[in-house]
């Protein structure tokens, strides 16, 4: 056994092919149109929205006579009016690393704007138990070494079983394998670290944060989220612009001006 901390690795995010954008803005007649977004995921937002009522610039569309200027006050308002949509257009991709089964079954509850892949113990034999404590046990001595005697416990059933059906064997055909790992994975404790794929739009993820770094949400996911808040913050700012941070029971707790945009 082995303690962990939670790990959050931003790994993919929505870039924008800058040929086919500038095509787009030849044909509409506004070839030297730019954006100051500081992200390709809160440029393509702009462009999205902007071609909505083809606000570009003053004339493209004749109902339109003044436009806002710069991506952060463009996104502020999209944000204040709610048109949430052109935010689902930027999908960024997450690795959670040692996180557990316990969060990773709140995790995907989530399922609107997301995309999941989970490390598969039917495949992955389990040895060596990743575990992380919550404060409530790892604050307390006696929980603490009750707990980390039964993961223990749990880890020395799974060399058993390993020695039992001598999955050491290279000879071992790995279709039998894959039949006994399943098995015993079903003494697998749930708080075992595992890794767990994540990706999701921006306005999926905006939602996601006010809700998993809420005082009442699980600890884990909290410090989780809070994490993913901290990137999401420094990487695309003006999404986030409207985002309040308040420590709450030792996390952050994040807040949107605007919510369920």
């Amino acid at each position: 056994m082995h303690v962990v901390e939670p790990k959050v690795f931003l790994v993919a995010e929505t870039g924008l092919i800058p040929e086919g954008v500038q095509e787009y803005l030849d044909w509409l007649g506004i070839p030297d149109w730019v954006s100051d977004a500081p992200s390709d995921a809160e440029k393509l937002i702009e462009i999205c929205g902007r071609m909505c009522y083809r606000s570009f610039e003053p004339g493209l569309n004749k109902n339109v006579r003044k436009v806002r200027e710069g991506n952060k006050p463009y996104i502020y308002n999209i944000l204040k009016s709610k048109h949430g949509s052109v935010t689902e257009h930027p999908v960024v991709t997450f690795i959670f690393a040692d996180v557990s089964r316990v969060f990773t079954h709140e995790l995907v509850r989530h399922r609107q704007g997301v995309a999941i892949s989970q490390e598969s113990l039917r495949f992955v034999r389990l040895t060596d138990l990743g575990f992380w404590a919550p404060t409530v046990i790892k604050e307390d001595k006696k929980a603490l070494e009750i707990m980390t005697n039964t993961i223990q416990y749990l880890e020395m059933l799974q060399g058993k079983l390993s020695q039992h059906f001598d999955l050491d064997d290279p000879k071992k055909p790995f279709g039998i394998k894959k039949v006994v790992t399943s098995a015993m994975r079903r003494i697998a404790p749930i708080g075992l670290a595992t890794s767990i794929s994540w990706s999701c739009n921006l306005r999926a993820l905006r939602w996601i944060i006010q809700m998993r770094t809420h005082r009442s949400a699980e600890e884990e996911i909290r410090v989780v989220f809070a994490k993913v808040a901290e990137i999401a913050q420094q990487r695309y700012p003006n999404i986030f612009q409207d985002f309040s941070t308040e420590m709450v029971d030792g996390l952050p707790e994040f807040s949107p001006e605007f919510s369920k945009v």
